[in-house]
């Protein structure tokens, strides 16, 4: 889900979601950051996240609820909630569950009622790209105005990038645009009338870079967004098949 979240990604103290540990969720390959699938129990319901951490000399460029915008992340986290999640502090939420996590530091969280256990992932050249695809809501960014509100349905296409190759500040940006654009031709390749749904939200994360700045451009014709687009592209697609 992506929101204007809290200005600090900092987790406060634990408040109650109990966790428990499942089996690695993602092969890491040498040097790659890791992503756990966890499970954890909240008000009698059994809900999963995906949990990267990512450690020291890495910054994300996101749009998530919490710790978004461009800056050092130790940590992404995408949690699972049940549909008509009743909750008016998302980013709170998040936080609480990246306490009870142990989290330190800032970090990134992404929310969506899709389920989290059903992610997909695709690799290219360094990048992997990791999604979990809600398509119950979906549509075209560019709608009629109206002021009628769907009913409320599972949704959210949150997308988590990680590559090897430190970004400069402008291809940072240009590396979640073209996820999105990667998004969206997925959408359409798999029968899907869509450009996708109203909360999806993108999270790239790369190396600081030194005093070179780091890779200028990461558009899809350039070397490293090509490897995102086919990467997002492949993983896009693969969840929203069931959808189609």
């Amino acid at each position: 889900m992506a929101a204007a979240g809290r200005t600090t990604a900092d987790p406060p103290d634990h408040q109650g979601c109990a966790i428990s540990s499942v089996r690695l969720g993602l092969p890491a390959q040498r040097g790659e950051p890791r992503a756990d699938l966890r499970d954890r129990h909240e008000d009698g319901q059994r809900l999963h996240h995906l949990v990267w951490r990512l450690g020291q000399g890495v910054r994300v460029c996101s749009s998530a609820v919490l710790g978004g915008g461009i800056g050092p992340r130790a940590w992404i986290l995408n949690a699972q909630v049940p549909g008509g999640y009743p909750r008016l502090d998302p980013d709170r939420h998040l936080a609480e569950i990246a306490a009870a996590e142990g989290l330190t530091g800032p970090g990134a969280g992404l929310m969506t009622a899709a389920d989290v256990a059903a992610y997909t992932t695709a690799r290219d050249g360094g990048v992997t790209a990791t999604v979990t695809a809600g398509l119950g809501v979906r549509g075209w960014a560019a709608a009629p105005e109206d002021d009628r509100a769907p009913s409320f349905r599972p949704g959210t296409v949150n997308i988590v990038v990680t590559l090897p190759a430190a970004l400069s500040d402008a291809a940072l940006v240009n590396a979640v645009a073209t996820a999105t654009e990667a998004k969206v031709q997925a959408l359409l390749d798999a029968g899907l009338d869509c450009s996708g749904t109203p909360t999806d939200a993108v999270c790239v994360a790369a190396p600081e870079p030194g005093p070179d700045g780091g890779e200028p451009f990461a558009g899809p014709r350039s070397t490293w967004g090509a490897r995102i687009a086919r990467a997002v592209h492949s993983a896009v697609l693969a969840g929203a098949r069931p959808a189609a």
